[in-house]
């Protein structure tokens, strides 16, 4: 069974890297470098138990390397845990690309980067995450087979993302509220690129009263002009007196100073790693009354999307199985509530316990 540690709380300054895969489990990670077209890049395989590691790259301008380390190994176990929740036969892995998506991207950067992904030779399956669009997927197929998310195919996963927080946000609701309808509810959404918009768009047409806030100020302008939601400050998101927080930007929102600050029922996004300590923060915000909606499991509409395209399965399939995410989080939130253990801690359970059966099957007779 996967032991649960937690990345954060390392010093992984003081670590060798190697260390710090055997503590998290991780089976390999492939640093890339080339500079002839800039790349620097971090792949990072978590665990192929239940099959091939699939998980999106992401492309950032982080501060310095080890920050993009620690990200890609806590988006790669994440994936695992995804992947294993949903009843998937995948395994976890990530990659992350260091550079501003802005500024940085060419064909000749991303074709490289395909050269990397094809030498795992199938171990690692990529797609889109944070800063990157099905064009640059297509520049990595021309290197690569082991890519989705691209053009004419699964395409863009945002809106089975989207759709699959939604639905899991109104199983929330149906646990604190007694009622899964959202019409009314105030919902504070972080972050409104392609998943955050898809969300707004589905809670204003049901009725909920809708807040954002994004650090690109041409998207939250052209989001509140389409679907009439109120902008607020990237800080004052914490401090409005909502229903629902939605993290769907980056990770580690959910913290000391944001926990004094909250003033909600139920936290439920798309955003990966939103506690940045999980064992403090996810006890804590139980200790609150706040629902927590394990990210992963709430999220994991992307992954089904592209699953969908790794088997040639319909992207009616991949709705269809998105909405499954209403039952599995629901099965959470009952489970800790019974058990009056946090939900991060059910997620966990329930995705290990599945990559510990599936194992055993796959032992030598």
């Amino acid at each position: 069974m996967i032991e649960v540690k937690n990345i954060e709380d390392t010093n992984l300054a003081g670590n060798p890297v190697i260390a710090q895969m055997s503590n998290y489990k991780h089976e390999q990670l492939l640093f890339c470098n080339d500079n002839e077209t800039g790349l620097k890049a971090i792949i990072a395989v978590h665990n192929t138990v239940l099959g091939p590691a699939l998980g999106g790259t992401r492309m950032w301008s982080y501060k310095n390397e080890m920050e993009a380390l620690n990200d890609v190994l806590r988006l790669s176990r994440g994936m695992t845990y995804k992947n294993s929740i949903s009843g998937l036969n995948l395994g976890g892995g990530k990659a992350v690309i260091i550079g501003d998506a802005r500024a940085m991207k060419s064909e000749a950067l991303f074709r490289r980067f395909g050269k990397f992904v094809n030498s795992l030779a199938g171990k690692y399956i990529t797609a889109e995450d944070v800063g990157i669009n099905p064009m640059d997927m297509s520049w990595v197929s021309m290197e690569t087979d082991h890519v989705v998310g691209l053009p004419g195919k699964s395409g863009d996963p945002s809106p089975v993302t989207a759709h699959g927080t939604y639905v899991g946000m109104k199983a929330c609701a149906k646990e604190q509220f007694g009622t899964d309808s959202l019409s009314g509810k105030k919902v504070a959404v972080q972050g409104v690129g392609h998943v955050g918009e898809y969300l707004v768009e589905a809670l204003t047409k049901e009725g909920a009263e809708v807040y954002i806030t994004d650090i690109h100020e041409p998207t939250l302008k052209r989001v509140s002009q389409t679907y009439g939601a109120k902008v607020v400050g990237l800080d004052e998101i914490y401090e409005i007196d909502m229903d629902i927080y939605a993290p769907c930007a980056l990770g580690a929102t959910i913290n000391d100073t944001t926990l004094s600050k909250l003033k909600c029922s139920i936290i439920a996004g798309a955003a990966n790693n939103q506690l940045q300590q999980e064992g403090l923060h996810g006890t804590e915000v139980m200790r609150k009354g706040i629902i927590y909606a394990p990210d992963y499991a709430l999220n994991a509409g992307g992954v089904i999307n592209c699953y969908s395209e790794v088997k040639g399965l319909s992207p009616e399939w991949a709705m269809n199985k998105a909405e499954e995410i209403y039952t599995t989080i629901h099965n959470i939130v009952k489970r800790s509530s019974s058990e009056n253990v946090p939900t991060y801690q059910i997620a966990n359970k329930m995705a290990e316990e599945r990559i510990d059966s599936i194992g055993k099957v796959k032992l030598p007779m």
